[in-house]
């Protein structure tokens, strides 16, 4: 049986729907600020693989409280990895592109330096590190602007305010991959797997849905596939200013997962089964 840490979130939905007879887990069963409670949920279960894909995903809210995010980011997840090197079984992890500092253009490799720019991903870069450190079988894997139909996110915010408006400014200057849920679900499993076979396959990997494009340009495409005339105006990071920096660049260079088979999915095939399942398509 596998472990998901995370029930209600984007990927972790994706999980339960692709593998029903996985364990996912929520806030009701454990308290992912409590690290002991984290290792012990694994080796009282002591599942055949772990998947984390819960975290602390309120980035401006993190600026004002680290301590609570490095808990659930960082010591969460070293807790967990480390129960199960202890018993032996795969772990994959679900980190970020904030690790990085999003600087220049080129896509950034599982190997580049991290420099966070912020207490979200200097969070979740202490659970990279706790999870390295543990020295099992683990995976981890950054992505990026994660969408889906579950939960809020960049695709259902697009829809709601094209709805109602007839012009919206959207940031442009910060390039990027929008990810699936569902794409981002069916590689955990495909890793988890290839872990168990060759555990020689642990590292840092990137996963990022094709092609780079801005936020404006995702939401474009959003209002373009939904039939919508809302118009989308350019404007840049300076103009919407938030209390957490994001990156500019979060190009991610996926070259990596072929060692799983695995590599960029099209988001905007998956943003059209998103629009299906939300009945907002043309």
């Amino acid at each position: 049986m596998i472990l998901v840490f995370g029930k209600t979130g984007q990927v972790a939905t994706e999980i339960a729907r692709l593998a029903p007879e996985a364990l996912c887990v929520g806030r009701d069963r454990v308290d992912l600020a409590d690290p002991d409670a984290c290792r012990d949920l694994v080796l009282d279960v002591a599942p055949s693989g772990i998947i984390n894909a819960a975290a602390y995903t309120a980035v401006d809210r993190a600026e004002e409280d680290e301590a609570l995010a490095t808990r659930i980011n960082g010591d969460a997840p070293a807790s967990m990895a480390q129960a199960a090197a202890r018993l032996g079984v795969p772990f994959v992890h679900i980190s970020t592109d904030y690790v990085f500092d999003g600087a220049g253009e080129q896509p950034f490799t599982p190997e580049d330096p991290t420099a966070p720019l912020g207490v979200y991903g200097r969070s979740k870069l202490v659970g990279e590190q706790g999870v390295t450190a543990a020295g099992g079988a683990a995976a981890i894997l950054r992505t990026s602007w994660v969408f889906s139909a579950h939960g809020n996110n960049f695709v259902k915010t697009m829809l709601r305010l094209g709805g109602d408006r007839d012009k919206l400014t959207v940031v442009a200057d910060q390039i990027g991959g929008p990810t699936p849920a569902r794409d981002i679900a069916a590689a955990c499993l495909t890793m988890l797997d290839g872990l168990r076979e060759d555990p020689g396959r642990a590292g840092l990997y990137h996963f990022a849905g094709a092609p780079d494009t801005s936020w404006a340009g995702f939401a474009r495409e959003i209002m373009a596939q939904a039939g919508l005339a809302c118009v989308v105006e350019d404007i840049p990071t300076s103009a919407y200013p938030t209390p957490a920096r994001r990156p500019l660049n979060s190009r991610m260079d996926c070259a990596k997962l072929a060692r799983f088979g695995l590599e960029r999915p099209d988001w905007r095939a998956g943003l059209a089964l998103v629009l299906a399942e939300l009945g907002a398509n043309t």
